[in-house]
């Protein structure tokens, strides 16, 4: 008989670096997780990604198995890694937060794609570069 799943937890964590400790802990507890599993797998599998922040489904089942899969870091977190800052601008109409490129708009899209919704690169672009437009980074050719 098949696993039925009963739960599908999202959560953000450190790559590498996760730990039982809150914000993680608490809500691999609820879920009926095995923390200490769950963190082990997770590092093991995101050590090649130390340090940047890995979006993680985790799928658990009625015998409080689960599974995981890791997506590609959030869209502003590689925006704000290309033009080298800690954080865009809070008001996008009034300052900009920096500068961004055309082609370093498309490596963006280009390694995000997996996780987007667009059938081409120019597609994937347009999204980032409407979340480059949100966060105040200014694009140009």
């Amino acid at each position: 008989m098949a696993k039925e799943l009963i739960k599908q937890v999202k959560v953000q964590a450190v790559g590498g670096k996760a730990t039982p400790a809150p914000p993680l802990g608490p809500v691999l507890g609820q879920a009926g997780i095995n923390i200490g599993e769950f963190v082990n797998q997770f590092n093991e599998q995101t050590r090649e990604r130390m340090g940047e922040v890995v979006p993680v489904v985790i799928n658990v089942y009625d015998d409080r198995s689960f599974d995981f899969v890791t997506k590609v870091s959030p869209m502003s977190r590689l925006i704000l890694k290309k033009i080298g800052k800690q954080k865009g601008s809070g008001k996008n109409l009034v300052s900009k937060g920096g500068t961004i490129t055309k082609a370093q708009v498309r490596e963006v899209a280009e390694e995000k794609m997996p996780d987007l919704n667009a059938a081409s690169i120019e597609a994937a672009m347009k999204i980032v570069e409407g979340s480059c437009y949100s966060m105040g980074v200014e694009i140009v050719d």
